[in-house]
């Protein structure tokens, strides 16, 4: 989407893909002011940030059976959704769920342009509802700011400077803590901050860190994060085409733009009145009557911008929406492509193996190994040959789980070595060994397949089956 214009209209100059919007032709920082947006996106986008942030400030004190919902302790390569634990042997779940993540980016993308940048993104979501709204708050609309920036150090420059900057360390503190309890839990997170420093100096150095990577962002770096760090808009020359619905400026209806002069015709010009609005709220600096570009987040402030203007000037919404390239080109309505739908059976396929996994798994994950370099003995007292065998079991519940074995492919028995059971708690990890006894005349060949069956030892429920290998003389 290189082009938004057609060739009825002037051709446009487009040196303005040669650099972003922020760094002037000396390589300096243009620091960007948007105008408050306000309109029918920009409150829909306010209601579902509010429901985001409930989200996520609510997650890691939910718990289930008194266990965390979510966890992410990556020290502890234990992670637990809803309410689930995972483990390192779970690793081909997680992998799964990446790629059925990114597969859905890609679909939505694909789709629906940037819309997760826009309404999804937590850049986005604190940047522009919580830090940039406290901006508005204390130090006015975008002009206000302007003239406080060029504004000697007064005392009243002070005094908001250092309340904008004290409340966005705050907010960078909490938020630093709000990562710290999705990684330990809750309980730990409270013991941490209820004691002093030097009791959990690591705990306490996190908190530090991502405090102040977090003020440095939102006070400083704001929307270079997702110009020059994140990758995701530099992927939009490969994920998006002329089909893709991302937010557009209708050139076909706006082209030539131009002034409306009192008392004279304007039939010549298209509705574009060209105020830039649009340019002023943008969060990232950019024109969007230029065209799809890295920098757009498709956060729809040049939408309701634009609606206001049309309002006051009598012409109809939509200058600027949600729209594709073809559909503007050809003044039709957007329509997904069969590259969408392949994207989704090939997402829904994803979600619908993801799901069946899930609800498959099983509460331990265990390891039964012929002990290597140890031969087969022969049991005379019970004509059968016998392997020796080390066992693992990993318990993923949160419950202590008593385990036992049995041959479940074979006539024999399993003989756990210097126990009856064992006793695997909750999360660990238990290993023991074990004897296999095969009848000699049901042994065939040197090596052969066998199931054993691991249960639990109250219950009697079949936890899980386990293939490992029996090894007998050669026939």
């Amino acid at each position: 989407m290189n082009e938004n214009v057609s060739s009825e209209s002037p051709v446009v100059e487009e040196s303005y893909r040669d650099r972003i919007s922020t760094v002037d032709e000396q390589g300096k920082r243009v620091w960007i002011y948007p105008k408050k947006p306000k309109g029918t996106f920009y409150n829909a986008r306010t209601i579902f940030s509010i429901f985001q942030l409930g989200i996520l400030f609510a997650l890691p004190f939910i718990k289930v059976d008194g266990h965390p919902f979510m966890q992410f302790d990556i020290l502890g390569r234990k992670f637990i959704l809803f309410g689930q634990a995972f483990w390192p042997q779970d690793f081909h779940l997680f992998a799964l769920a990446i790629i059925t993540f990114f597969v859905g980016i890609i679909l939505f993308t694909a789709v629906y342009g940037r819309v997760f940048c826009g309404w999804g993104c937590p850049q986005t979501l604190f940047m522009e509802m919580l830090f940039r709204k406290i901006e508005y708050w204390i130090e006015g609309d975008a002009h206000r700011q302007r003239a406080l920036a060029r504004a000697p150090w007064t005392g009243e420059k002070i005094f908001k400077r250092s309340m904008k900057y004290a409340i966005f360390l705050g907010l960078s503190f909490l938020i630093g803590n709000l990562f710290l309890a999705y990684i330990i839990g809750v309980d730990r997170l409270f013991e941490i901050v209820t004691q002093p420093p030097a009791a959990n100096p690591g705990g306490f150095t996190f908190v530090l860190i991502v405090t102040g990577i977090t003020f440095f962002i939102y006070a400083y770096f704001r929307e270079q994060l997702c110009l020059i760090v994140c990758p995701y808009g530099r992927l939009q020359s490969v994920l998006l085409d002329k089909e893709s619905i991302v937010v557009a400026y209708d050139f076909k209806r706006g082209e030539p733009r131009g002034k409306r002069k009192k008392n004279q015709p304007d039939d010549h010009l298209g509705d574009c009145i060209d105020c830039k609005l649009c340019v002023q709220v943008c969060p990232t600096g950019i024109d969007i009557r230029n065209g799809t570009q890295l920098e757009c987040i498709n956060c729809t402030a040049c939408i309701d911008a634009c609606n206001s203007i049309m309002t006051k000037v009598n012409k109809p919404k939509g200058l600027i929406r949600y729209a594709s390239y073809n559909a503007i080109e050809e003044s039709r309505k957007s329509h997904i492509t069969g590259r969408g739908v392949a994207y989704t059976v090939v997402l829904v396929g994803l979600a619908v193996l993801l799901t069946f996994l899930l609800t498959t798994r099983t509460d331990v994950e265990t390891t039964v190994l012929r002990t290597p370099g140890v031969l087969y003995q022969r049991v005379e007292a019970e004509d059968a040959l016998r392997n020796l065998y080390s066992v693992k079991v990993v318990n993923k519940t949160f419950d202590e789980i008593p385990v036992s074995f049995k041959l479940e492919s074979h006539s024999g028995r399993v003989e756990l070595i210097g126990v009856d059971h064992l006793d695997v708690e909750s999360q660990e990890v238990a290993e023991g060994a074990l004897f296999i006894y095969i009848p000699e005349n049901d042994v065939q060949g040197p090596s052969m397949k066998i199931k054993v069956g691991v249960y639990n030892d109250e219950t009697g429920e079949l936890l899980q089956t386990v293939k490992t290998a029996f090894l007998g003389p050669a026939m």
